[in-house]
């Protein structure tokens, strides 16, 4: 029997309310204030940075400053994502160096609230910011990285600068499929395609300068050299099309000219799946689900870091020096989540320790600094 969607949702928000009292709401506020407003100025910043590299290709082609200034904007809330784990420490400790300096921290500890009570509230806030960036990586940073990307490439399209920016490889059915340029979706240029036999060997080798991608994961094939390999002879042959059935969707391909970091979280889990299923290695991909995953742990070691830098500084030393601490903290995990990311590339580590094992530390590291700063 199924319930009645109207009310499910009226007692989800009954225990919502509940859950969170008026001291929370009052701390959340602030907190998530603080928050927008780094977030905010970080992508701003990131953004600037990134229009400035942008006015290299300025000129090329019909590539111009809108053309630049339109590419930032649609990349824009892929930034958004980046900067959300240290613009939730830095949110944490202005908030609640906010709330110290006007003795506000002092107020609610002479009450009986506790400082893990206080912690708490701020807790609480992670949950709907990790609703936000789930929607915002799942529905809107795919599409605008997607549209940001084909402007580009058309702009370009009449140099030679920008042809590698849509190249990748894939692997499948003991076959391997490199496509140098796409033109939208649909059209596909360059095209490689070298099929190997169980032993290794390989049996024939594709080269087409052009593939109409459809729906049935059939690619017509145009002006194609064909190499067929039988020990050592070779067979030649040159055809005006050819089709060729393709061991990727068309979704697939469409999702895999986007970056790793930009893929929709749905859709990167599915196929790291798949070419589990298959046996082949991914990787870069499972790093990149893992980082995704690890994500409402980071924004939890955040807030949890920031309670020693607010809470019960040091006779000597002030509210705001213990906060720019903290907030170097913050950056130098950010820094050295980044750093891991890349030996677990050069080193092939495991994918999960690697994107939980930081956060973990951290919050360990949380731990010990509050309890070290109330002995």
């Amino acid at each position: 029997m199924m319930r009645d969607p109207a009310g499910l949702i009226a007692q989800l928000r009954a225990a919502w309310a509940k859950m969170v009292t008026p001291l929370d709401r009052y701390i959340a506020v602030a907190a998530c204030r603080a928050f927008i407003t780094v977030v905010a100025a970080l992508t701003a910043l990131f953004s600037l940075l990134e229009f400035v590299e942008q006015l290299a290709s300025v000129g090329e082609g019909r590539y111009g400053l809108l053309n630049a200034l339109t590419y930032v904007l649609l990349t824009a809330p892929s930034r958004v994502l980046q900067v959300t784990p240290v613009s939730m420490l830095l949110g944490c400790l202005f908030a609640l160096g906010a709330f110290a300096r006007n003795s506000e921290l002092t107020a609610l500890r002479s009450v009986g609230i506790s400082e893990s009570r206080i912690i708490g509230s701020v807790l609480k806030l992670a949950v709907p910011i990790v609703i936000v960036m789930f929607l915002l990586a799942e529905f809107v940073v795919p599409p605008a990285q997607e549209l940001a990307q084909t402007q580009r490439a058309a702009a370009l399209s009449s140099t030679e600068s920008d042809q590698d920016d849509s190249s990748f490889w894939i692997q499948g059915d003991r076959q391997y499929l490199n496509v140098q340029h796409f033109d939208g979706t649909t059209v596909a240029r360059n095209i490689d395609i070298y099929a190997f036999a169980d032993d290794g060997s390989m049996t024939s080798f594709i080269h087409a300068d052009r593939a109409d991608i459809h729906s049935d994961r059939t690619w017509l094939l145009t002006d194609v050299l064909k190499k067929t390999i039988d020990g050592s002879q070779f067979e030649n042959e040159h055809l005006a099309t050819l089709p060729w059935h393709s061991f990727a969707s068309a979704q697939q391909i469409q999702l895999l000219m986007l970056p790793p970091e930009t893929m929709p979280p749905v859709a990167l889990f599915h196929y790291v799946r798949e070419l589990g299923r298959r046996n082949q290695q991914a990787l870069r991909y499972e790093q990149e689900l893992w980082r995704k995953i690890s994500v409402p742990l980071s924004l939890v070691a955040m807030i949890m870091v920031a309670a020693p830098f607010v809470f019960g500084p040091p006779r000597g030393q002030s509210t705001g020096r213990q906060i720019t601490i903290g907030a170097i903290v913050g950056i130098v995990f950010s820094l050295t989540q980044q750093i891991v990311g890349h030996l677990d590339l050069l080193l092939n580590l495991n994918p999960a320790a690697a994107a939980l094992v930081p956060s973990l530390l951290l919050m360990a590291l949380a731990v010990y600094l509050f309890r070290r700063a109330h002995r």
